[in-house]
């Protein structure tokens, strides 16, 4: 009944935002998803990357089967977009073979086969689903909030020491190199999350059913909440309010060589072009769920899971695409938002009601003083910098110290083992 609730919420959700990008005079995410059926994907890496997820309910034989007829029709499209002269581009195999597993679920599976074949399905589908949704979302901030309030979060950012401006001015010094690195993180950070996913995953197919709590939902519910807080507190990012990039519409050409100035800030109009998708920082969020699901990981996906975080924030800062108050709030949002899963996946109690309301609350107020108190801050860095990085660190700290003892019960090892069922083949 939960996976039905939320393929109709889903549904419901990418209904009204293909209704409202119609609206706007461009396709929604169901429209351009339907195109990727015949005419080239957006993003390849993605479809495969999601067709990897599905296949964490397949058998290994089944596995080799769904990945080489996705690779073969890939390999007709390009021969025949290359014979027309068509946008050469991969991925419609894996969208294909994704698509010919819920068709074989209904058609060729019953009962608890049918229902995990269809749940790796979903799950593919709402990873590439939550992509098309997010440029939808990007766009409707630009059509709806013609106003920014950069000037609010940049005079506030004067209390942690401007970190934008300074990440900004380190990455210049470290030159192509240093950007290619930063750059290949922040772009491949949905790759990232996948190699994650299937490491949380990948005992699905022995098992014959899917953990409590995995990244995935995760990443699915601050992609779903996160763009809803864009609309309450619109910001484009430094590189456009400050830089050159906002052209006429910047306050002045000032990052990353030059702080701003102590005024007075206001609401700044903004052209139609940068999304208002700063508050909260929501890659800084997904490093922050990948950080989080790998440490209970082996060590080597720890170190990469640190690695990612870190230099997700260092790009992310680094390039102007955020101030450092959108990296707390993006911090403080993710904890609560994982810890609200976990209480959900074990049951609701007092702690964990507790934590969630904390973390909300802590997160409700960080944009409030953004917004109403960000002179004061900005005129007593040495008070408002450390309070606001300690409220950050007591969620942090919140959030550890509740999903130990969470573990220490561990409430999960008094449930029966599955039963194993015979799997029937693909094809």
């Amino acid at each position: 009944m939960l996976w039905v609730a939320v393929s109709v919420v889903a549904l419901g959700f990418l209904i009204a935002l293909e209704i409202a990008a119609r609206g706007y005079g461009v396709p929604g995410p169901i429209t351009v998803q339907t195109r990727e059926v015949i005419f080239a994907p957006q993003s390849g890496t993605v479809l495969y990357a999601s067709m990897a997820l599905m296949m964490v309910v397949l058998t290994w034989r089944q596995r080799f089967i769904a990945l080489g007829a996705a690779i073969g029709i890939d390999l007709v499209f390009w021969l025949v977009r290359w014979a027309v002269g068509a946008q050469m581009m991969y991925g419609n195999g894996a969208l294909w073979v994704t698509l010919a597993c819920a068709v074989i679920a209904v058609t060729r599976r019953t009962g608890r086969e049918r229902a995990l074949l269809l749940k790796g399905v979903g799950l593919a589908l709402l990873l590439v689903a939550g992509r098309k949704t997010g440029y939808t979302w990007l766009l409707i901030t630009t059509q709806t909030r013609p106003t920014v309030l950069d000037q609010y979060v940049a005079t506030a950012d004067h209390a942690l020491g401007d970190p934008s401006w300074v990440a900004g001015r380190i990455v210049e010094a470290t030159g192509t190199v240093g950007f290619r690195v930063l750059e290949f993180v922040y772009i491949q950070l949905a790759v990232m999350a996948v190699v994650v996913a299937l490491y949380q995953l990948r005992n699905v197919a022995a098992e014959r059913r899917f953990p409590g709590h995995h990244l995935v939902r995760t990443f699915l519910v601050i992609g779903l909440l996160g763009p809803g807080i864009y609309m309450i507190f619109p910001v484009v990012g430094p590189i456009f309010a400050y830089g050159a990039d906002g052209g006429q519409w910047a306050v002045a050409d000032l990052w990353p060589n030059t702080p701003p100035p102590l005024s007075t800030p206001v609401p700044m109009p903004f052209d139609d072009g940068p999304p208002r998708n700063c508050m909260p920082s929501l890659h800084t969020a997904w490093a922050t769920a990948i950080f989080i699901h790998t440490r209970k990981g082996p060590w080597a996906l720890r170190i990469l899971g640190a690695f990612w975080l870190i230099a997700t924030l260092g790009a992310t800062l680094g390039f102007g695409y955020h101030y450092g108050a959108d990296i707390v709030a993006g911090v403080v949002f993710t904890v609560t938002i994982e810890a609200a899963l976990r209480a959900l996946d074990r049951g609701w109690d007092r702690s964990g009601i507790q934590l969630v309301a904390y973390g909300t609350a802590v997160f409700a107020a960080l944009l409030v003083a953004y917004r109403y108190l960000s002179v004061e801050m900005a005129e007593h860095p040495w008070i408002f910098g450390p309070l606001v990085m300690l409220s950050m660190a007591s969620v942090i700290y919140g959030y550890v110290r509740t999903t130990r003892r969470w573990d220490r019960e561990t409430p999960s090892a008094h449930l029966p083992a599955p039963r194993r069922e015979r799997q029937p083949e693909l094809v």
